[in-house]
């Protein structure tokens, strides 16, 4: 498995592990684990050695995951009830994973208990409400397939295996952005189960204060079970990937790049292009998307212009490492340039390391995607001002050099930050940063920058005696 900054990682079973139990740490959390399986019988907890262990605990990039004394995999609300309990008053470490998309360490993994939601995978579409109901065990390809006979979809993720859990609870870029906003800004409802194991339906009439947080902050306030959405009428739509490889190729993508994300205005167009650099190849690889049949021919005529080295591109319907960030106010093509020179230059850097790739996905909104949303929510924390989303990524496969290529991804972004502020982008140093791309020691500020207080007032009175501080991810203290 590639590590994303990515990382590989080994399973073993206690006793391969050579260690007394006792009263190590792991020796507690297996007594932990034990308790758990007693509690939320029939519900399964597997252990090391085990397909499902392996399975339910693996990452999208090995960089995030960990060798945890269990897997808890609860079936029901009241199961999550139960194990949030066991662990709170144990103060036993824990991690929550949906999807396994995230590629910081130890955001959804733990060497303490790992609960996967993988069971809860309920999907009820309400035709009266307009509303999509579902567990938060299930991907994005799940609700599209869902709502599919319905002639309706969501505003979700817009690539294949990503989990709705994280991905909501970030806040959540779609396809439909440009039309609809955030993810969030179209959720009715959560199932959360409070850090003291009470199961509660959270909405803005219910718990305005609460219903604010979960929009935006993560796993802070408990764990969220099912999640509630509006519905919106879906046909058709045409879109696909484009690959270009070769300087003139790319360099033409730059343009088209630049001309797109600053000419078009129809908000059924996006785009996410992402510059790499692979094996010492720079390529490029673009994905369209129109929500219709068929766009207006000049939207895209300057991508499909381009020799490409391979294209999939079509009407269809709507079915579906390290990580670091860097919001930017307008894509250039002076900043394109830059992307393009830097990811030149990280080649020879990393020559004799196992480095794989560096990639930079180029994500142009519209300048109005703030509007749609009806209620305020905790990210982002200033709505005034639209910044584009700009996402790095890096992959290697040798554990060994994680620290190497965390230097590395944060040398890519610095350089891209000093072009942009060379170019007057200046308030891009203290923008929102989205957190579910943001690298994992970024601080609380960017996140949650002017709502950091008011979250921090609400943390103490939900969870007082801070069992979400035993999980991963970027916690809000008391």
């Amino acid at each position: 498995m590639a590590r994303l900054i990515l990382s590989s990682f080994v399973l073993l079973t206690v006793t391969q592990l050579g260690l007394t139990l006792g009263a190590s740490p792991l020796g507690n959390y297996v007594r932990v684990c034990s308790q758990i399986a007693r509690t939320v019988a029939p519900s399964p907890v597997y252990y090391s050695g085990s397909p499902n262990f392996q399975w339910l605990s693996s990452h999208w990039s090995g960089s995030s995951s960990q060798l945890s004394a269990c897997v808890v995999e609860p079936r029901s609300a009241s199961d999550v009830s139960k194990i949030l309990r066991t662990v709170g008053s144990t103060r036993t470490p824990f991690a929550v994973q949906s999807g396994g998309h995230t590629a910081n360490p130890g955001f959804s993994s733990t060497k303490g208990v790992h609960v996967s939601l993988n069971s809860l995978r309920s999907i009820r579409y309400d035709r009266f409400s307009k509303t999509v109901e579902f567990g938060t065990g299930v991907i994005w390809d799940d609700v599209y397939a869902a709502l599919e006979p319905y002639g309706v979809s969501v505003v979700g993720g817009r690539n294949t295996g990503v989990g709705v859990g994280g991905f909501t609870l970030g806040g959540g870029y779609s396809w439909k952005t440009n039309q609809l906003g955030l993810t969030i800004d179209t959720v009715t409802a959560f199932e959360l189960v409070k850090p003291n194991g009470d199961v509660v339906t959270v909405t803005e009439t219910s718990d305005p204060k609460l219903f604010f947080a979960l929009k935006g902050s993560q796993n802070n306030f408990g764990i969220v079970t099912k999640i509630t959405l509006k519905t919106f009428p879906q046909g058709p739509v045409w879109g696909g990937m484009i690959t270009y490889v070769g300087d003139e190729p790319i360099a033409a993508a730059r343009a088209a790049t630049a001309k797109f994300a600053n000419g078009v205005s129809d908000p059924k167009a996006s785009i996410i292009n992402s510059f790499i650099l692979s094996q010492g190849t720079p390529l490029v690889v673009l994905q369209l998307y129109y929500d219709g049949p068929r766009p207006p021919a000049s939207i895209f005529k300057d991508f499909l212009s381009i020799p490409a080295a391979a294209t999939d591109v079509s009407t269809r319907s709507y079915l579906s490492g390290y990580f670091e960030a860097v919001p930017v106010t307008k894509y250039t093509p002076k900043f394109l340039d830059l992307v393009s020179n830097t990811l030149a230059s990280t080649s020879a850097e990393f020559a004799n390391t196992s480095y794989i790739s560096t990639s930079v996905a180029i994500e142009p909104f519209l300048p109005t995607i703030y509007s749609h949303n009806i209620t305020p929510s905790a990210y982002p924390f200033d709505r005034s001002k639209v910044f584009q989303p700009c996402n790095l990524a890096m992959s290697w496969t040798n554990p060994a050099e994680d620290k190497i290529f965390e230097q590395g991804i944060k040398k890519v972004r610095d350089i891209l930050y000093a072009g942009l502020i060379e170019e007057g982008q200046t308030e891009t140093r203290t923008a929102p940063l989205y957190s579910n791309n943001a690298i994992w020691d970024t601080s609380l500020t960017r996140i949650y920058g002017s709502n950091l207080p008011v979250l921090k007032t609400l943390k103490a009175q939900v969870d007082p005696s801070n069992v979400m501080g035993l999980a991963g991810g970027f916690k809000i203290p008391i």
